[in-house]
């Protein structure tokens, strides 16, 4: 165990809180953030190749975005002095400027510019007339009373300004951000290398898809689930299939993903089960920091390190895996992958329509169907039978319903706080 390790778990059980069997969901976050260290290795990519990759460097803008005074529409340039405030104004229209093709001429008293979308605004001109509004003459064009002076006008560095900084080390890389790169003529990143996560099953019971199942035997799904989440996020996922319910062979898969991956996720043998060993062997081969949650669904949660490795164990049921994972394990990658400050699941209050039974003591997370009422209010329901087996639940679910700890029983006509998951799910 390393030095810092021991600093953060000294610090962590002498909480008057800390209780490893039955942690509470905020201080669980709390404590695995302490344990966490993003990656340091760089690496420059173009960036059609960094989308969803974490930035490592600062942009900096070297020029302003737009780079010159623009039309935000097709019109006309006009020169807002020569208008009549209240009637119409009729002006000679002298050339055109397109988006590319400036007017290189000057424009003169009570003359205007033909201009589309994007075109750069001709000297001595300030103000833009929408086509829809003006009607054009022969060789020139009329305009109506009651125009602003700088309408339909984009001015330069607008968007972005000559020397400011874009973005910093920490930004994900989404569409909007690589096309703000590319508006600044910058064609490669330095980014974060990618996480890298191993993840297996642990059961007899689990079988891989194609295979035959045999009496009290089941298709292991939870490594299906595990992989889309994990991609969703873009990391570098390493599968490392089922391994049976025998410690020697889960002994070796714990130290080859460790040895792999920054972070080994596995799912099932973390509760109290006769053939669960992989509780005896994190105690051999590593740290645990806690094995319960309290929460619902997913209280058999785990969290430690393996060598230089973080572990999280997440429970078999299919819903508590998928849960847990949001929870806590969404967060602690982004982290690790270099995002400071990870935006968390949305929550907005929506009235539940549905009485939800519950009992004081642990946070729960109901799968729920978020939607609007005639009158624009949110409003939820549950997904129907909320069990940790019925994985349909998640599937039909748009949010969390999540229901405090110290919460009792929910009445319908509540309001209650729910968590958005489109886009995660």
């Amino acid at each position: 165990m390393s030095v810092d390790t021991i600093r953060s778990l000294s610090a962590i059980t002498a909480d008057s809180e800390y209780d490893p069997d039955s942690m509470p969901v905020a201080k669980a976050r709390q404590y695995i953030r302490a344990f966490l260290a993003p990656v340091t290795t760089v690496e420059r990519l173009h960036i059609r190749s960094a989308l969803g990759r974490v930035l490592a460097q600062q942009i900096r803008s070297s020029m302003d975005v737009p780079s010159h005074d623009n039309s935000a529409m097709d019109g006309y340039a006009v020169r807002y002095a020569d208008l009549k405030p209240e009637a119409e104004t009729t002006l000679k229209v002298v050339g055109t400027a397109l988006a590319g093709k400036p007017y290189e001429g000057n424009v003169g008293p009570a003359e205007a510019v033909r201009i589309m979308t994007g075109g750069v605004m001709p000297s001595g001109c300030d103000t833009v007339i929408m086509q829809e509004r003006a009607r054009a003459l022969e060789a020139g064009v009329t305009v109506p009373g009651g125009q602003q002076k700088g309408q339909n006008v984009r001015y330069a560095g607008a968007d972005i300004k000559i020397d400011e900084v874009v973005f910093g080390p920490g930004q994900v890389l989404r569409p909007a951000e690589l096309g703000m790169i590319a508006s600044l003529g910058i064609g490669e990143v330095s980014v974060y290398r990618k996480l890298r996560v191993a993840f297996f099953s642990t059961g007899d019971e689990l079988v891989p898809v194609g295979g035959n199942l045999k009496p009290g035997q089941i298709y292991d799904s939870n490594r299906y689930t595990i992989h889309g989440m994990l991609m969703r996020l873009g990391v570098d996922a390493i599968d490392m299939g089922v391994i049976r319910d025998d410690p020697a062979a889960i002994e070796t898969a714990f130290a080859q993903a460790a040895q792999a991956a920054d972070v080994v996720i596995t799912s099932g043998g973390v509760s109290v089960g006769e053939a669960d060993f992989v509780k005896q062997l994190l105690a051999k081969l590593g740290d645990v920091l806690f094995w319960k949650i309290a929460m619902k669904p997913g209280r058999p949660l785990a969290y430690g390190k393996i060598g230089s490795a973080h572990f999280f164990g997440l429970p078999g049921n299919p819903v508590s895996a998928m849960v847990t994972f949001y929870q806590f394990v969404r967060e602690a990658l982004l982290v690790l992958m270099g995002v400071p400050q990870p935006r968390p699941l949305p929550v907005l209050k929506a009235v539940c329509t549905s009485a939800i039974k519950k009992a004081p003591g642990r946070t729960e997370f109901q799968r729920g169907i978020l939607g609007q009422g005639d009158d624009g209010q949110w409003t939820v329901r549950v997904t129907g039978d909320q069990s940790s087996g019925i994985l349909s639940s998640m599937s039909r679910a748009n949010c969390f319903i999540v229901l405090p700890d110290a919460q009792g029983n929910t009445p319908a006509g509540a309001t209650v706080d729910v968590q958005l998951l489109e886009g995660l799910i």
